[in-house]
């Protein structure tokens, strides 16, 4: 298999790479700097760097690369940062699923053409009638989209997903992973796989280690029976007890 990933010098993104090469998959990562990723020099030709700001590729030099990949996996995010939240690109991660959802349709392409955003619990999935953001999650969630582009971005990504490809035979088929509250740990550990919160994302979050999120979407990409399970969803991941 072979999975291009944006956001791979990312907390997550190179958490992700390094779980897809380590099951023996082929990486094209498309960053800014490749240094973040010289600890996973060691794999040699089946890591493939490609020095870039994703939103300056157009459709059709992405899609020549996108010709030898079965899937893409976005980890991108805004820094946090004066200029990470509030500069350009406002859209970073919503632009960059379009572009690579586009480009993904290439005309030899047998089946559709699989995408995994990485996405938050701060973004309630408007096709179910979620029970866990109450009066004030709902407030609070609105005001940060009105006041920091990074929140509306994340919203818009799966917005888009779910606009562009839910009907039957789309071209691309999608996933949005929704974490919550990101933590580091070293190993992957239990976690719970849910289709949406158990708890409020504000006032009594759970907690996510970034590696479990990374061996999620590794999974999702690799195992067509959980993909089947979660395709056109926007499932919760939990660490199990947390």
């Amino acid at each position: 298999m072979h999975i291009l990933i944006t956001g791979a010098t990312g907390a997550t993104g190179i958490l992700l790479t390094g779980q897809l090469l380590a099951r023996g998959h082929r990486v094209t990562a498309v960053v800014r700097s490749g240094e973040k990723l010289s600890p996973l020099a060691g794999y040699g030709e089946n890591l493939i760097i490609l020095e870039k700001e994703i939103l300056a590729m157009d459709r059709e030099e992405l899609g020549a690369i996108l010709e030898n990949c079965d899937g893409a996996a976005s980890c991108l995010g805004h820094n946090l940062t004066l200029k990470g939240l509030f500069g350009p690109p406002r859209r970073l991660v919503t632009e960059a699923a379009r572009l690579v959802c586009t480009a993904g349709q290439t005309p030899l392409r047998d089946r559709p053409f699989k995408f995994v955003l990485m996405n938050t619990t701060g973004n309630r999935n408007r096709r179910e009638r979620e029970t866990a953001y109450g009066p004030g999650d709902r407030l609070v969630i609105g005001l940060l989209r009105l006041l920091l582009p990074a929140q509306a971005d994340n919203e818009e990504a799966a917005l888009f997903l779910q606009r562009s490809y839910s009907d039957p035979g789309s071209p691309v088929e999608w996933v949005a992973v929704r974490p919550d509250t990101l933590i580091d740990e070293a190993e992957a550990t239990p976690r719970e796989i849910v289709p949406s919160p158990l708890r409020s994302p504000l006032f009594r979050p759970g907690k996510t280690s970034r590696i479990n999120v990374a061996a999620f979407m590794a999974d999702l990409l690799e195992d067509e029976a959980l993909w089947k399970e979660w395709s056109g969803k926007m499932p919760v991941i939990y660490n199990r007890n947390a």
